[in-house]
């Protein structure tokens, strides 16, 4: 085996789009040189470059393919099609049967010349997000403009074109402290060579320095790191050589609701948040330079502190003008904004999230009615801040900015606090880290939120696809699951879901197997309650399931699970003969004790009352005991007796058993 090398190296990369390249062209590379047995080593991303190292065969061995052509009856045009198509002559072909084959010979080639013929047009064909044309015709695209393609077989040049640039075996180091062009001759050397000019070749590395760097600096201070792996991931396709640096963030600017301050140097300025030792907003910043400067960095400091400066006034001023305005009156500016074209404006909805909202808090407290009518105040006012000045330059503060206003506009009420609460985490849980609404104003309005966004896209037809989910419905559904199941909300859910009803209903219900499913847990006992007839109230909807599932890992729940498909195999193999065994057995045919036993503690379980009273422990403990008595009854007892009456009562006895397991679920929708 031999080493492979190649480096695409041109001008600055985007970050987003750095790792996906790589991993691009770590998949052309794997299908190009499949028949020289790849064995993909490393991939590289950074600013300016995508590398590979690999190890590969030194040659594609020699091979012999029968290719079958067209019958010999065919057209001469198909002939000459097939011919022309693999270079042969009708002289090349044999008869095998029916057909023409064409038996071809390939001799042993060298890799280096397979890589130069087959590499280049992949490479070319490199599915960038964004691209640019370039070059003297511009008829090369590429993420930037391509600057040196340095691919090396053994250490040495495989020799091809991609675009206008010829391979080599030079490429460049940091631009400050490593400028100009040098030679490599391994994938080792390269990465050597690049640190001793100052560029950290793999991004693993790099991430690793940046933030280790960044909490060094930090505990200068006394002072730790705001987590955030997305600004980590992104700073580290921004410097090859990162160096760690702190700034300070002006007084003045801390008085900003810190969501706001933090946006703003993330999104801007790419600047990591500290907190101090109580784990408060700091007012200080962390940041990445790309080079190791004379001064400490002191200049480069006070050059970040300037342009946050900047940032920040602008932020500033939308905070000043949006506080003037309070919320309810920009609810007519919510009418100029469609939610979509089929379902209406964006004021529309809070009409109808403020009364479901209000709806789902009577229910959830129905002796609070100020929460009632807090939920409907919340829920008119929810989408109001859509039209303030912060949240059009940051719409990803949606909701939060509307909390603070609310807050900000109402200091010192306790009404004003509920309902900011309510606005500030109504679009929660974004995902599946994401804390759940707490209390019954915030929590009506969130459900009331993604209730009306479900129930309004499945009356319209909107629903999501295996290929789509453009509207994150699904998000929306698993949101409504973890608010009710985290929560402990006894709520049904079939009242608030509209005309969409059943459907949504079993689209929620999916969603909840998804779940469990992601979960590592059993939604074949999800399945087996819901058939049994378990109501949309999904807390007492879960409690039933957890106790199921947790009798049937015990023993007895095993053997008891195993009875019932053997009595219901029984039933429907008979059931077909004769018809359903619905009467109730007759004691005056039992003729074994057995019969008798399985009759009786049938009839002792009397699960309904239990169930009725969400007792599920108590009514798994009772349902395990039939498993003894059911064993020795299929051990003792012949159900098909050769007295038709005997046959028929010992079916009715079945179905019996069968029913009493049933009240808790449909067994037979539980894999064994």
């Amino acid at each position: 085996m031999a080493e492979f090398f190649i480096e695409l190296f041109s001008e600055e990369i985007p970050a987003r789009m750095q790792a996906g390249a790589a991993a691009q062209l770590e998949g052309i590379c794997a299908q190009a040189l499949k028949p020289l047995n790849i064995d993909v080593k490393q991939t590289y991303f950074g600013p300016r470059r995508i590398a590979l190292a690999a190890e590969v065969a030194l040659e594609v061995p020699a091979s012999a393919v029968a290719e079958r052509g067209p019958r010999l009856t065919a057209p001469e045009q198909a002939l000459a099609g097939f011919l022309r198509k693999h270079g042969a002559a009708k002289e090349d072909l044999v008869q095998q049967g029916d057909f023409w084959v064409l038996n071809k010979h390939s001799p042993a080639q060298p890799a280096a010349g397979f890589i130069a013929a087959t590499l280049p047009d992949l490479l070319a064909k490199l599915p960038w997000p964004k691209s640019m044309r370039w070059g003297s015709g511009g008829e090369f695209a590429w993420v930037r403009p391509l600057r040196r393609v340095t691919c090396l077989l053994d250490g040495a040049v495989v020799p091809f074109k991609l675009g206008p640039v010829g391979t080599g075996n030079q490429t460049e180091g940091h631009r400050v402290h490593g400028p100009g062009p040098f030679e490599i001759s391994s994938a080792a050397v390269w990465e050597e060579t690049l640190r001793e000019h100052h560029v950290i070749a793999t991004p693993q590395e790099r991430r690793a320095k940046i933030a280790e760097g960044i909490e060094e600096a930090a505990a200068k201070l006394n002072l730790t790191v705001a987590p955030d792996e997305g600004l980590l991931d992104e700073v580290t396709g921004l410097a090859e050589w990162p160096v760690a640096l702190i700034g300070r963030i002006d007084p003045e600017f801390m008085e900003l609701p810190p969501e706001v301050r933090e946006l703003s140097m993330k999104i801007n300025q790419k600047y990591f948040a500290l907190r101090d030792a109580a784990g408060k907003p700091a007012p200080y910043f962390a940041f990445i330079a790309n080079l190791v400067a004379e001064d400490g960095g002191a200049a480069i400091i006070a050059g970040n502190e300037r342009v946050l400066r900047a940032r920040l006034s602008d932020a500033r001023h939308f905070w000043s003008l949006d506080i003037k305005a309070p919320l309810i009156t920009l609810l007519p500016k919510l009418e100029k904004i469609t939610f979509h074209a089929k379902i209406g404006t964006q004021y529309q909805r809070t009409i109808r999230i403020s009364e479901l909202a209000q709806l789902i808090a009577a229910k959830l407290a129905p002796q609070d009615a100020e929460a009632a009518n807090l939920a409907r105040l919340a829920g008119m006012l929810c989408k109001a801040d859509l039209v303030t000045g912060m949240v059009g330059e940051f719409p990803e503060l949606q909701g939060i900015m509307g909390g603070y206003y609310v807050a900000h506009q109402n200091a010192g009420q306790t009404q004003g606090s509920a309902i900011g609460e309510a606005i500030r985490s109504h679009y929660q849980p974004k995902g599946p880290s994401d804390d759940v609404p707490t209390g019954t104003v915030a929590v009506a309005v969130a459900l009331a939120d993604k209730l009306d966004t479900l129930r309004e896209f499945f009356i319209i037809g909107e629903k999501p696809t295996g290929s789509g989910d453009p509207f994150a419905l699904r998000r929306c559904a698993l949101g409504v699951i973890r608010i009710i199941l985290e929560n402990d909300l006894r709520l049904n859910l079939h009242p608030l879901l509209g005309k969409a009803g059943p459907e949504l209903f079993g689209f929620v219900i999916e969603r909840l197997r998804v779940k469990l499913r992601g979960e590592g847990k059993r939604f074949d006992v999800l399945d087996a309650v819901l058939a049994a007839g378990e109501d949309d109230d999904l807390v007492r909807l879960m409690k039933r399931v957890e106790a199921l599932e947790a009798m049937l890992r015990t023993e007895d729940g095993k053997n008891l699970l195993a009875a019932y498909k053997r009595a219901a195999n029984i039933l429907k193999i008979e059931n077909a003969k004769d018809g359903p065994h619905e009467d109730a057995p007759d004691a005056a045919f039992f003729s074994q004790d057995d019969e008798r036993a399985l009759a009786e503690k049938v009839e002792a379980v009397a699960l309904a009352p239990l169930l009725a009273a969400e007792d599920y422990e108590t009514a798994m403990s009772r349902l395990a005991t039939l498993r003894p008595v059911i064993d020795a009854f299929f051990e003792k007892v012949t159900v098909n007796a050769e007295s038709p009456d005997l046959r028929r009562n010992r079916l009715r006895l079945l179905a019996r058993f069968t029913g009493a397991v049933n009240q808790v679920a449909d067994f037979s929708r539980i894999e064994g």
